[in-house]
């Protein structure tokens, strides 16, 4: 669309807002940054940042959890809250989370501004502690429609916060292994979901306990976040900049405190000073930007990965296995995509691994095609289809899944950062809700062929768009990527 004009159509207009006093003004960081003896050319220790890292992970990890924790237990809920054979309601039940993640989502950036990211998570915390109550305690559909409800408002505030979160207090040179954390962290939680749902059908109100235990990490989130690091980006923006320095050195190390915040005054520093107003992220200056990281988003979730979750039971069912079995198999290729994408990360870089792996995606499809075509005999077609669904999903998670959540908060400038992540977020959960809803009569209409030809053709557009429009980001610093996408005088 934009063809060779890319690097000049990425460099969008922010305008200086009104000065403030710092303490590095921009000839004393020039000056600092040039004087060998005072900055450390080093990187910093990765064992500082991690822990903090870590505990934001936990976030994630409830994610994936709430995801998948009524997967296994939804027969023994019906029958116990009297909906048995309603799959309305049992479908109600599966997706109300993803009403109250679009509504959590779409506050999440006013909320993390507002309040600080530590705060932030400890507000996601929250309603999954309270939800997950209700849920565990309800006696009718009511309270477990909305206990699934609250929990979902804090499913949609978790991610954008802890891409933010990740972004703003990781090292360049191992952000981007920071942020595969959060796809492993949803990948465990989903499978932590399906193995603590084992024992329902042998033990009797035991899907009771599989909201109960969901509590636990909730509270180690809320408690431990007390003790973790603050963003320094946002401390900063705030005008705290004596709290933005000692984050720092609690992320950093003292010898790195110096050469960070020189980096942060390099740019506007009464930023928040200015009201981002919606309609500015949606046709203003910020425009370009926001309508990238929106695209990725949805090409994410109309590549069909969600489907693919939802179809694979049936497809492994088709080849003699369990549907137990078709989840472990799945989640494994989920985790492995993920530890793979957390070593290429920092080496091959954002622009390389999502272009990939889109592609490879498009790849799976094909097979997925030939799979469902008259062509191919009985058992062959079998091991085809189950090979391609263990292949798109693996290839989802090596760079589709983790790339844009990391990503955006690196492009988007610090003055519309969290903002823009809610609007793109929200964008997320309405495409998802919209696939999730339509996949199985898309498939009895279309059928298997025509379905998946779809889906690998949003594949292959997801490949010609990363490249025209997707910047690499690797082993830059924040400032670094935000000066380089000003506007040349």
């Amino acid at each position: 669309m934009w063809g060779r004009q890319r690097e000049a159509s990425m460099m969008y207009k922010r305008t200086s807002s009104r000065d403030r006093s710092s303490t590095f003004d921009v000839e004393e960081t020039t000056a600092l940054v040039q004087n060998g003896t005072e900055v450390e050319n080093t990187n910093p220790s990765w064992k500082l940042s991690f822990p903090h890292v870590l505990v934001a992970t936990l976030s994630s990890f409830l994610f994936g959890y709430h995801l998948g924790v009524v997967n296994e237990p939804l027969e023994s809920i019906s029958l116990d809250l009297g909906f048995n054979g309603n799959t309305l309601a049992e479908g109600l039940v599966v997706s109300m989370c993803l009403g109250g993640a679009f509504i959590g989502s779409t506050l999440s950036g006013w909320i993390a501004d507002g309040v600080g990211r530590r705060r932030a998570f400890q507000l996601c915390a929250l309603p999954m502690i309270i939800g997950a109550s209700i849920s565990a305690t309800t006696r009718n559909l009511i309270g477990m429609l909305l206990g699934r409800f609250v929990v979902g408002t804090g499913m949609g505030l978790g991610p954008t916060v802890a891409a933010l979160y990740v972004t703003e207090v990781s090292p360049p040179f191992v952000r981007g292994t920071y942020g595969a954390f959060i796809q492993i962290a949803t990948c465990l939680g989903l499978m932590g979901s399906l193995l603590i749902g084992i024992p329902v059908k042998e033990i009797a109100g035991w899907w009771r306990i599989c909201f109960w235990v969901s509590i636990v990490p909730a509270a180690i989130l809320c408690l431990a976040m007390v003790f973790c690091a603050e963003s320094p980006h946002w401390l900063y923006k705030k005008g705290r900049t004596a709290e933005a320095e000692a984050e720092f050195e609690k992320l950093l190390g003292g010898s790195h405190v110096k050469s960070s915040l020189a980096e942060l005054s390099k740019l506007d520093r009464g930023d928040d000073g200015d009201i981002v107003k919606f309609e500015e992220l949606l046709y203003g200056r910020h425009f370009r930007v926001v309508f990238i990281g929106s695209t990725l988003f949805a090409l994410q979730q109309l590549s069909g990965i969600n489907a693919i979750f939802y179809f694979s039971s049936s497809v492994f069912k088709s080849a003699g296995l369990s549907s137990g079995l078709a989840n472990v198999f799945v989640g494994i290729a989920n985790l492995l995509g993920s530890v793979v994408a957390m070593v290429l990360m920092d080496k091959l870089g954002r622009k390389a691994l999502l272009q990939w792996s889109f592609f490879s995606m498009a790849v799976s499809m094909a097979i997925q095609v030939a799979a469902s075509s008259s062509y191919i005999p009985g058992s062959a077609s079998l091991y085809l289809s189950v090979g391609g669904m263990l292949m798109f999903v693996l290839t989802f998670a090596l760079g589709a899944g983790p790339v844009p959540s990391l990503l955006l908060p690196e492009i988007f400038p610090s003055r519309i950062r969290a903002k823009a992540m809610a609007v793109c977020m929200s964008v997320h959960w309405v495409i998802n809700f919209f696939v999730g809803l339509l996949f199985l009569r898309l498939l009895e209409q279309l059928g298997p062929q025509l379905l998946y030809s779809i889906f690998g053709t949003f594949c292959l557009m997801a490949v010609a768009f990363v490249k025209r429009n997707v910047v690499e980001t690797k082993g830059k610093s924040l400032q670094e990527i935000e000066i380089a996408l000003l506007p040349q005088e």
